[in-house]
């Protein structure tokens, strides 16, 4: 059985991480999420869910905003051949959550390690980052850092992903 909510969260109180959960309607996209924006501070994500050529699975979390090449990113990730989406099935299997509510706190239900998870360093660098809490009816905020740390505990030794043609250091995702 995948981790509840209350799981999550008391695995983040263990890990002493502090954290902020708001509770809203369901939002499945981030066009569908942009009422919370003036309620939410921090960088805002897009979590995608894919699946190489060999069948590798990784999660790659950008900002909100970033436009992602999917055609590219496997090079960056070290994936073999590009990337697809991996399916429904699969995300539920694996990361133990539904369609829209992909989120890096998935990493708790993955106790094989059987997915890389990559961070685009651009939204790392807003401090505070938010994801949906294992369900996209509410978002949790965390500090970055304490979101790397998590996902260390989870066994998932995080990818962090500069955007292409940014000075060395300074994060972002490619366009």
């Amino acid at each position: 059985m995948p981790a509840t909510r209350a799981e999550l969260t008391a695995f983040l109180d263990g890990l002493g991480i502090a954290w902020t959960t708001i509770e809203h309607p369901a939002v499945f996209t981030v066009a569908e999420s942009q009422f919370l924006r003036a309620r939410i501070a921090g960088g805002k994500s897009k979590n995608l869910f894919l699946k190489d050529r060999k069948g590798r699975l990784f999660l790659f979390v950008a900002e909100d905003e970033a436009e992602i090449d999917l055609k590219t990113l496997h090079l960056k990730l070290g994936a073999q051949g590009r990337f697809s989406f991996a399916s429904a099935e699969l995300l539920r299997e694996v990361w133990g959550v539904e369609p829209g509510s992909v989120t890096p706190f998935g990493a708790i239900n993955d106790a094989q390690g059987r997915v890389t998870v990559a961070l685009d360093a651009g939204l790392l660098a807003h401090g505070t980052v938010n994801f949906h809490p294992l369900q996209n009816t509410a978002t949790t905020a965390l500090a970055a850092d304490d979101l790397v740390r998590f996902l260390r505990a989870t066994g998932h030794e995080p990818l962090i992903v500069p955007r292409e043609g940014a000075p060395a250091g300074s994060g972002a995702i490619p366009d």
